[in-house]
């Protein structure tokens, strides 16, 4: 698949690196700003990328607009509507990586095979990515009655895109931690670090359900693990999965939403990821940003497994 990524900032020239380093499934036909002075668009024109500063109508306007079959967004929730709708016309798949929603959530190793008809796929956020992962491994031992998530990432790498969707940074995750993670009830919350040096990415899980069997549980969490770093190899669970027992007088047992039939014991499992970033344009702390790059071109690349050769 020929693919263009419409941003020239962090995360779409670290996509664009992403690109070229891959498989070769998915290439890279256009880079497109809106700074004719950005370093994104600067690497892309040494890379013989075509390029253009005039946002979604030059890529639009460009030769190779024709033969490309799908499209990176790297911008800003506010700004993907208005692309999405610039692009409808003309039919081209879209891979989603800001917060807008306008299609559905895709999560690579939860649920990226059945979106794959989908004309716009959804990366949801960096939080996202990292955590609802662990909530589907969670609640596919157990029900997951309320699931809470803490991102704590480098406030150096939360550039002038990631802050302005800071609000949809939480709405959308915790939606997500339901639709596709299976939570009952999510909450997302999210703190930019500004410890120097930066600090790697930090996430924390907590699922509360009903008593269970904790070693299944933990297995299950492992294996997912497992599968997110096949394509974020900087991606790793700090320590083995943390059991609590918590009571009915307990305050949390009040967020799986009222007492159980019975009484009886509520378990709260804890998770703590690190998210390394790979470090192709991004710093090794940004693991934020490499974890929505990497993803997005990880959805791209089973989408060329489906797509005729040209």
């Amino acid at each position: 698949m020929r693919a263009a990524v419409i941003g020239s900032g962090n995360i779409g020239t670290d996509l664009l690196i992403k690109m070229i380093r891959g498989s070769g499934a998915v290439t890279a036909a256009a880079m497109i700003g809106i700074d004719p002075e950005s370093d994104g668009l600067a690497r892309a024109r040494r890379l013989s990328v075509a390029t253009s500063a005039d946002g979604v109508a030059g890529l639009i306007a460009l030769d190779e607009f024709d033969s490309i079959d799908l499209v990176f967004d790297a911008t800003s929730a506010a700004a993907h509507h208005r692309n999405a709708a610039a692009l409808a016309p003309y039919g081209k798949r879209i891979v989603d990586l800001t917060p807008a929603a306008i299609g559905p959530y895709v999560v690579p190793p939860v649920n990226l095979d059945e979106h794959l008809d989908a004309p716009n796929l959804n990366m949801v956020t960096c939080g996202g990515q990292a955590t609802v992962p662990i909530v589907s491994a969670v609640s596919a031992v157990a029900p997951v009655h309320y699931a809470e998530i803490v991102a704590s990432i480098a406030s150096r790498s939360a550039g002038p895109g990631t802050r302005a969707n800071i609000d949809e940074f939480t709405e959308t995750t915790s939606r997500a931690l339901e639709r596709v993670g299976g939570a009952a009830r999510g909450k997302a919350i999210i703190i930019l670090n500004p410890a120097e040096p930066a600090l790697l990415m930090r996430d924390t899980v907590h699922c509360l359900v009903d008593d269970c069997d904790t070693e299944r549980v933990a297995a299950s969490v492992r294996a997912m693990a497992e599968s997110v770093a096949a394509y974020v190899p900087g991606y790793r669970l700090k320590q083995e999965p943390q059991f609590r027992r918590i009571r009915e007088d307990d305050p949390l047992a009040r967020l799986a939403g009222g007492p159980r039939t019975g009484g009886g014991a509520r378990l709260l499992v804890s998770v703590y990821l690190e998210v390394e970033g790979a470090a192709h344009y991004l710093p090794a702390y940004a693991g934020n940003l490499d974890i929505m790059t990497s993803a997005a071109l990880r959805t791209a690349e089973r989408l060329a497994e489906r797509s005729p050769a040209r």
